[in-house]
């Protein structure tokens, strides 16, 4: 499994990020740019992930990486965010909260 740190997500700019935190987590606080896809709704939802190579976050990392797990046995060129939200977050970088 191809995974890399919130750093180096902060460094890319035009990889689609997938965030599989639920509704809820992504409402309090999220990557910019990121695209909700819960992990729980996922299974509904295959056909709105990106065609080419995208990026995976959750929380910490761990649903993130089952996540990415399961889309690479179906052929998808995934890549999970170790250290998650919580990390980006800690590591200071912004953080895009949708207005209520």
């Amino acid at each position: 499994m191809k995974s890399i740190t919130v750093a180096e997500l902060a460094s890319r700019a035009s990889t689609p990020l997938i965030d599989v935190r639920e509704r809820d987590e992504f409402a309090a606080g999220h990557v910019p740019g990121a695209v909700n896809i819960p992990m729980s709704e996922l299974g509904n939802r295959l056909e709105e992930l990106p065609s080419e190579a995208f990026d995976v976050i959750c929380q910490v990392g761990g649903r993130s990486a089952r996540v990415v797990q399961a889309l690479e046995a179906q052929g998808h060129d995934a890549t999970n965010v170790d250290g998650g939200t919580g990390e980006w977050i800690a590591a200071g970088h912004p953080v895009e909260v949708p207005s209520a």
